[in-house]
């Protein structure tokens, strides 16, 4: 099935809900003609934040279109993944029209394209929502008024039982325990607003040029719900890739056990199509390989023991094992939403490194780090590449570390290069990872 929109051709959309439910009609298309449209190669991308759906197929689209040139003697399928994520729409997407990525009124409004898109994202939580969005506009100097804020944001996030979401928000586990509850939902909302707003300052004038200000703590409040809703998401995107995407692959190996699987995600996306391996069936072998674009997850989540704690490992360990070729990481030191903010938003409860103390730099190499940022950590006999290296001799097996800085550059304050992916060498990078010729 091709979408007139789209830039290739076989195309096919698989749909998830928040618990990883297939839409069956769009799952069977995909199961019934693959193998009947002559493709051996199927390469699969999961979108990370998105506004909707026409945005997801739009990234798709721009992702896709350098695939039949570069490979094309390739009998090559395409599949994108559309789960329920969604994106501030103050993100600037490179390249994407005004309608994608508008320009928008300074923080700390919420406009109103974002809160349309919370009110979709987060159903049955107008209410939360409409205070949200009001608090955000009156700005009071009162203590109250932003704890308030901060219970809002916890409540807007939270599990909905007896949905399945709860067993998948952790990156890591100690002792077996799932590591789960980040400081912004558990500190004192004025401390972590006070963080947040630091780091969006130093963000915007990197150079001091605007000299001393004192950061706005509703500043921070702001990026405190856009990083409470992308927890919401990185929850979502493991329960989506393991109970939904990993199933799917399994009923297509089963199906069609001759068509070779590609797997790519960006951002959360990345967490869905590793989350994907721990759901595949015992047996299935057909995943050829996995690139993840700027992951928005835990850069030791395959590790099988953390550096600062023994007992603890990546609640992925091991999975690259699934993998019957490279699990590919690429990463971008350009990528600020990674590098600064999600460090910020990923401390635990009862971490005291933050900013205040020890400075946003060492924030940056601290233990909660993104794959996005410096790539896979602590998993021993990963070699580090450039990504022009890569191009020409990547390894054929295990985990592999690139260097995407060259290309992955563009893009302004909070989340700077973090969408920038639509790249003729990122595509490149997926045909020699799944040795497509």
């Amino acid at each position: 099935m091709t979408d007139p929109a789209m830039s290739v051709t076989p195309y096919w959309e698989l749909t998830f809900d928040a618990d990883g439910d297939p839409d069956a009609g769009r799952r069977d298309r995909l199961l019934a003609e693959v193998t009947d449209r002559g493709v051996t190669d199927l390469v699969v991308l999961a979108h990370g934040w998105n506004s909707d759906r026409s945005a997801a197929t739009r990234l798709c689209s721009r992702f896709f279109e350098p695939f039949p040139v570069l490979a094309p003697t390739a009998r090559l399928g395409y599949a994108g993944v559309v789960w329920p994520s969604m994106r501030f729409s103050d993100e600037p997407i490179p390249d994407f029209p005004r309608a994608v990525a508008a320009e928008l009124p300074p923080r700390p409004v919420l406009d109103k394209d974002t809160r349309h898109a919370l009110l979709e994202t987060f159903p049955g939580r107008a209410t939360v929502i409409d205070r949200l969005a009001r608090l955000l506009d009156q700005q009071s100097r009162e203590d109250a008024e932003l704890e308030e804020f901060g219970r809002l944001v916890r409540l807007l996030v939270e599990v909905v039982p007896p949905g399945p979401q709860a067993l998948f928000a952790a990156d890591t586990l100690a002792e077996g325990v799932p590591q789960d509850e980040p400081d912004i939902l558990a500190g004192s909302t004025a401390t972590v607003c006070e963080e947040f707003a630091r780091a969006i300052t130093r963000l915007e004038d990197p150079d001091g040029g605007r000299g001393f200000t004192v950061p706005d703590p509703w500043d921070g409040a702001h990026e405190l719900l856009r990083q409470g809703t992308y927890y919401a998401m990185k929850r979502r995107a493991g329960t989506v890739g393991e109970r939904g995407l990993g199933r799917v692959i399994g009923q297509l190996a089963a199906k069609a056990p001759r068509v070779r699987v590609h797997l790519v995600g960006h951002s959360f996306g990345a967490r869905l199509v590793s989350f994907a391996l721990r759901g595949l069936p015992e047996g299935v072998h057909t995943v050829k390989s996995v690139t993840l674009l700027q992951g928005a997850f835990s850069h030791y989540a395959f590790a099988a023991r953390l550096p600062h704690d023994p007992r603890a490992g990546g609640v992925l360990q091991g999975q690259q094992n699934r993998v019957d070729g490279p699990l590919v990481c690429c990463y971008s030191s350009h990528d600020s939403a990674l590098g600064t903010l999600y460090p910020l938003a990923s401390r635990m409860a009862g971490d005291a490194q933050g900013v205040a103390e020890f400075g946003i730099g060492q924030v940056l190499g601290a233990k909660w780090g993104a794959m996005g940022h410096d790539g896979v950590q602590a998993v021993p006999g990963t070699p580090s590449l450039k990504l022009a290296e890569a191009l020409t001799r990547l390894p054929t097996k295990g985990c592999v570390n690139v260097d995407a800085a060259a290309v992955v550059r563009r893009g302004g304050p909070p989340a700077g290069a973090h969408s920038d992916i639509c790249h003729r060498e990122l595509a490149r990078l997926v045909l020699a990872a799944g040795r497509v010729h």
